[in-house]
């Protein structure tokens, strides 16, 4: 003998519009994705990216520091690249060969550019044929000229 499953008539559904607080619980993706057309802008085309941890911590930071959502902030990083004129990259004289072509920069010029470029102490000295990192700075280095003269000679390995 066969039995009857009673089939449950389907629950009436609630709208999750046809709350009045509908709007105040929309979830951020929501929010998101509400905010492209609230802009007056050109349509937008979707695509996906993978992150790394340290990229998508830092994109979540600025988010939340500037009370934006993350798609936002992105679309600021990408705007503010394309704000740089190609001529920034082809007239640029720091990215050009030295207009002296016998000229022979200095052997640590790449790793001290500080160096020579700011005034900065040396962070790397040559030792036995190996770039070695300097030892820190003298507290007194800035207002004893002795100790920062005796600390020059160290890393040019004149003392």
């Amino acid at each position: 003998m066969k039995t009857k499953i009673k089939k449950e008539k389907p629950k009436a559904e609630t709208s999750y519009r046809s709350s009045p607080t509908a709007k105040a619980e929309e979830p951020q993706m929501l929010k998101e994705a509400a905010l492209a057309y609230e802009l007056d802008e050109a349509p937008m085309v979707r695509t996906q990216i993978y992150l790394s941890k340290s990229e998508h911590d830092f994109v979540q930071s600025e988010a939340a520091r500037q009370g934006r959502p993350m798609a936002a902030v992105i679309r600021a990083f990408i705007d503010e690249k394309m704000e740089i004129p190609e001529s920034a990259w082809i007239n640029n004289p720091l990215l050009a060969p030295p207009a002296d072509d016998d000229f022979i920069g200095p052997e640590d010029g790449a790793i001290n550019h500080d160096h020579y470029i700011y005034g900065c102490p040396k962070k790397w000295m040559k030792r036995k044929g190996k770039w070695v990192e300097t030892p820190p700075l003298p507290e007194d280095y800035y207002t004893n000229a002795a100790s920062a003269a005796a600390y020059d000679r160290m890393v040019e390995g004149k003392g």
